[in-house]
């Protein structure tokens, strides 16, 4: 087929795959005990497991945390099925790109600030899998514990079906919106969302536009929760009943399908005679979910200073140590500044935890350029930061009005270990070079009293 072709076929898919997910329907609230069925009378009353499952089903639970874990703690759903998951060939190594996986032991660990240009763009026809792009991470995959930063950049969709056995995937798009197609049923994206696929599950990404870029953080350790509020109260941050989770679609599809899984760090793959994405009913709160970031209810000063970032914490996965995460994911959403005698951007900071940031949309206020959509910066543990030269002067002699933020949408993966990077992260040619620069230049003011 001539690259026309191609062009008409793709944007024809795209139209398709977009209907689709704007027609889409979907429960609401974070972390509830859902129920949907696809077929009415496909979902069992009473029981989980009856003898014989309605309609000829199986019935299958699918257990993200040990059986035993504390009720607060406990996820796992059953799924009501045309063909058990068990019912396929053996898995064969595969190759994993670009794609890598904790311990990360390749690279030392590096102090310095760093920064990325965007992913460049893939071939054609590179799939969301094949265009993940793995910069760093830490901890032990097969320990379930840290977290890997990866980033994506598709211009084809899924034909194949992908499933991650080390842990949840949060994808957060920068450019393109994305359907996917889940176990559980299809939830849309688009840039200023996110989705989260738990561990286990299987999933198919559509692109709705030629292509699509973002990031995934991949969390080996406790699944995301919402963080506790606190002296909040009960309510703000990000709200329970504004979470979507897919209601039940199912494909009976017969013939070759690839199934990759991603086990200990590395893909396997099969070809199965069937589509696994075949759950007619299901029930559980084991499930995938989308978020749109605007949502955020922001809380803030409305005196003098700001409080820390933490107050932006959209999801946690709390660590063995109270208070202490093994990954946050922070937004920076639309908000007013009114802080008086205040210096508003983000302060100069040391911190103990480390913290990748990306950027969705617009500029981000502590960087008044550098920092563009699709990049990302590290500042591992104590790596000194804050406000580039420019927003420093600009903000420290501002007339100190009300000013509304809403003209970018910035967001960070803050992890309690340092980030090691990929041997590819750390020569990428789109790496920064000269991001120390920023912060040349900060002048000396200090007067002494005499």
């Amino acid at each position: 087929m001539s690259d026309g072709g191609t062009t008409r076929a793709s944007a024809f898919e795209h139209e398709g795959a977009r209907k689709v997910a704007e027609g889409l329907e979907h429960l609401s609230g974070f972390g509830n005990e859902h129920s949907s069925e696809a077929v009415p009378g496909a979902l069992p009353e009473g029981r989980n497991a009856p003898q014989r499952a309605p309609l000829g089903l199986y019935a299958e639970q699918l257990s993200g945390t040990a059986f035993t874990e504390p009720r607060a703690e406990n996820r796992r759903s059953w799924l009501y099925r045309i063909r058990p998951s068990a019912a396929h060939p053996a898995f064969t190594r595969t190759g994993n790109g670009s794609l890598r996986t904790a311990p990360f032991t390749q690279t030392v660990p590096d102090p310095n600030r760093l920064r990325w240009n965007p992913l460049p763009k893939p071939a054609r026809g590179t799939d969301f899998l094949a265009g993940l792009w793995t910069l760093g991470g830490n901890g032990d995959v097969a320990q379930r514990t840290g977290m890997a930063v990866h980033l994506y950049h598709a211009t084809a969709s899924m034909d194949r079906v992908f499933s991650d056995a080390d842990g949840e995937l949060l994808i957060v798009p920068e450019r393109g919106g994305l359907l996917l197609r889940t176990e559980f049923g299809l939830l849309h994206v688009e840039p200023g969302h996110i989705a989260l696929i738990p561990r286990g599950v299987r999933f198919r990404v559509d692109l709705l536009e030629e292509s699509a870029r973002g990031y995934v953080c991949e969390n080996y350790g406790a699944a995301f929760r919402l963080p506790e509020l606190g002296p909040i109260g009960a309510n703000g941050l990000a709200n329970a009943r504004d979470f979507r989770a897919p209601v039940a679609a199912y494909e009976d599809v017969e013939g070759p399908v690839e199934v990759v899984n991603k086990f200990c760090g590395n893909l396997w793959s099969a070809t199965y005679d069937h589509s696994p994405l075949d759950v007619v009913a299901w029930h559980g709160n084991h499930v995938p979910y989308a978020y749109d970031l605007r949502r955020f209810n922001v809380m803030g000063t409305i005196s003098y200073d700001h409080p820390d970032p933490s107050i932006f914490t959209v999801l946690t996965s709390p660590s063995d140590t109270p208070g202490l995460a093994g990954v946050d994911f922070v937004v920076f959403a639309p908000r007013w500044l009114v802080g008086e005698d205040t210096f508003r951007p983000p302060y100069f900071h040391r911190n103990v935890m480390s913290e990748y940031m990306g950027l969705i949309e617009g500029a981000y206020d502590a960087k008044a350029e550098g920092f563009v959509p699709g990049g990302g910066s590290l500042h591992n543990m104590m790596s000194a930061h804050g406000p580039d030269r420019e927003t420093f002067d600009r903000a420290s002699a501002a007339e100190l009005r009300p000013q509304k933020i809403d003209d970018g949408l910035a967001f960070m993966f803050e992890t309690r270990w340092p980030v090691s990077l990929t041997p590819h992260a750390a020569r990428a040619e789109h790496l920064q070079q000269d991001y120390d620069a920023v912060w040349q230049g900060l002048e000396r003011h200090f007067q002494p009293l005499r």
